[in-house]
């Protein structure tokens, strides 16, 4: 009966783990299943890069999270959501400025895979235009307006559909998902996040964090200096791409 019992926990403890820590041949798996869709990039042990995401900005912690980044000489992507930029225009404007890029994130905090595919292009396109004002404010080529390319979308809780695939081919853009995700969107303990995040490290991975939460600075405070003494950069989207194709 205690052999059974055990077994059954680790049943239901092996979905949560592999979600937590995908392994490596899962994502080499799901690169080849969707491959419109980016997840990672295999890089040689030398090319210690890592893209480092940030989702659902501006919010006030924004600019906190800015300065750790310079501290550490780290880049970003950051992934705007439409309906927080109002009155926030300012810090998509510093992102730009300080050498980071901006993704698109959709309007609203919500799953983009239940949305109809109307709604989907018009939240996209929405956002868009925040994103290209905040650009051109800096006197810089909007992602996608000249090459159609830089252009980055991640669906609202991570989740993508055929619905979210063909919308964002049509409109342009490339789905980014990641490799590392410490689900600090709801795990609160900045120490755990930053020891999930410093064990997956690996060349050409992809990192996924939280802006709009207290507990994403403190966080970042002990993975980026930690990374560089590791020898890892923490690059945009666009950075790790272009060491991807030389």
């Amino acid at each position: 009966m205690l052999l059974l019992l055990l077994l059954l926990l680790l049943l239901l403890l092996v979905p949560f783990y592999v979600v937590y820590y995908p392994p490596s041949l899962l994502m080499r798996y799901f690169a080849q299943r969707w491959t419109d869709v980016l997840w990672r990039i295999w890089l040689p042990p030398s090319k210690k890069l890592v893209a480092l995401t940030i989702d659902d900005a501006p919010s006030e912690h924004t600019r906190d999270i800015l300065a750790a980044l310079q501290a550490s000489a780290a880049h970003a992507t950051f992934f705007v959501i439409g309906s927080q930029v109002a009155g926030r225009e300012d810090i998509l404007r510093e992102i730009v400025r300080a050498g980071h890029e901006l993704g698109n994130h959709g309007m609203r905090d919500e799953m983009a895979r239940g949305l109809g595919e109307a709604e989907l292009e018009r939240q996209i396109v929405a956002v868009k235009e925040m994103i290209w004002e905040a650009y051109r404010s800096e006197g810089k080529v909007p992602p996608g307006e000249e090459d159609g390319k830089r252009n980055y979308y991640r669906p609202g809780s991570g989740f993508f559909s055929d619905t979210v695939r063909r919308v964002t081919r049509k409109l342009g853009y490339h789905v980014v998902l990641g490799s590392i995700y410490p689900h600090d969107a709801q795990v609160s303990w900045w120490w755990v996040n930053a020891r999930h995040v410093l064990g997956m490290l690996s060349p050409g991975g992809i990192a996924i964090c939280h802006d709009r939460r207290s507990w994403t600075v403190p966080m970042l405070k002990k993975v980026l200096p930690e990374m560089k003494r590791r020898g890892y950069r923490a690059v945009t989207v666009t950075q790790l791409l272009a060491e991807a194709t030389g």
